[in-house]
């Protein structure tokens, strides 16, 4: 596990993914027997990597990549580190025979996520890139909704995510400073479009074309040492996609507005015969037989409250942490050939769609996304 000491790749992907598996007992497999990840965690701060192997309780670690790669005995590569580092990375451990799993993106280009995708596929190793939201509550509430026909025919999809991200001036800031930095890989159309490529691919209808416009907000922000630094990546994007079957979906993602809404991300489908919002956990529906008929009368005071005309839907399940669930499918993927879809191709998409929205952005048009050859 290589990139563990950030904060994503040590809370979603070390503890509450690998080790909650080993203190599971393992994944179970169709032979009855329990597959346990062995761990070796890596970095290049060997102060940083003992201390958090040690806190763990996790007995392997090291700062040299290229011995823990010439180890047979470790099968498989991961890496939740820098997107600009990624690909070089990746390519070197399917040099070195090990499948390969990471976060997203899967690359700062479609170019280079199309040729790691094209590697990988070609020298035969099992790869996957995270696709945390699909496994959220909220989602597969909203995917269950569709496959279930509740929505008839959608219409369209209204996105909302986002939240202030404080400059860190006079209050810290809650996100690293490099995410304001287009020359260290940061923005926000390049982080987010690419989780909107594959929740609205699964969860609603493949994308088909982009119209995007990026914005930077805030000019000035202050780092990690409280030094100020000129901010110049986007902040903000406004974004929408045609979707197949002519459905319509937008979605704003923005560092730099403040929460009035179910929670930090919401997603509404909109159908002929019904309607759903999401969160990250919770979901509700109106059915058409259940929707109110307001009047439009401006003189008036609103005195329908149109949060009373929704109904949640229920768990009828146990949902356990999305990543860790990925990581269990994944690794039933790699030792017993279980079913996965979400490969280094599915990262080339996400990638593709970032890359059409800054296209779109710069060039102040509608972007098509064609089939990737891979």
């Amino acid at each position: 596990m290589h990139g563990v000491t950030g904060r994503m790749g040590m809370n979603q992907h070390l503890i509450r993914s690998v080790l909650a598996i080993k203190e599971q007992g393992g994944v179970a497999l169709k032979d009855g027997s329990f597959l346990v990840p062995d761990i070796i965690i890596v970095g290049r701060n060997a102060e940083k990597v003992e201390a958090l192997a040690k806190r763990h309780g996790v007995e392997r670690w090291t700062d040299d990549l290229d011995a823990a790669l010439a180890n047979p005995d470790d099968t498989l590569f991961f890496d939740a580190a820098s997107t600009k580092l990624r690909p070089a990375l990746l390519r070197k451990a399917i040099d070195a025979g090990k499948d390969v799993y990471c976060e997203k993106p899967v690359s700062e280009s479609l170019e280079e996520a199309v040729e790691i995708a094209k590697y990988a596929k070609e020298k035969g190793v099992k790869n996957g890139i995270v696709h945390d939201k699909l496994d959220l509550p909220g989602l597969a509430k909203l995917k269950r909704l569709r496959d279930s026909g509740f929505f008839g025919r959608i219409l369209n999809v209204k996105g909302d995510f986002g939240y202030w991200v404080f400059e860190g001036d006079w209050m810290p800031a809650q996100r690293p400073s490099w995410n304001y930095r287009a020359a260290d890989g940061g923005g926000i159309i390049s982080d987010m479009l690419c989780h909107w490529r594959y929740v609205l691919d699964n969860v609603v209808a493949p994308v088909k074309s982009v119209s995007c416009l990026g914005a930077t907000h805030i000019p000035e922000r202050w780092d990690e040492i409280d030094q100020a630094y000129e901010a110049t990546a986007d902040d903000a994007a406004y974004a929408t996609f045609e979707l197949e079957g002519g459905i319509v979906a937008q979605i704003n993602s923005s560092w730099c507005t403040r929460v009035r809404r179910d929670d930090l991300v919401t997603f509404q489908i909109d159908g002929t015969h019904g309607s759903a919002v999401a969160g990250l956990h919770k979901c509700w529906s109106q059915h058409r037989v259940n929707t109110p008929k307001p009047v439009w009368n401006p003189d008036q005071p609103q005195t329908m409250n149109f949060f009373e005309d929704w109904e949640e839907v229920p768990d009828n399940q146990v949902f356990d942490n999305g990543f860790k669930v990925q990581w269990e499918q994944f690794l039933r993927h790699v030792v017993e050939d279980g079913p996965w879809n979400y490969t280094l191709v599915e990262g080339a998409k996400g990638v593709q769609l970032a890359e059409a929205g800054c296209q779109s952005w710069e060039e102040r048009r509608w972007i098509d996304l064609p089939e990737l050859e891979i």
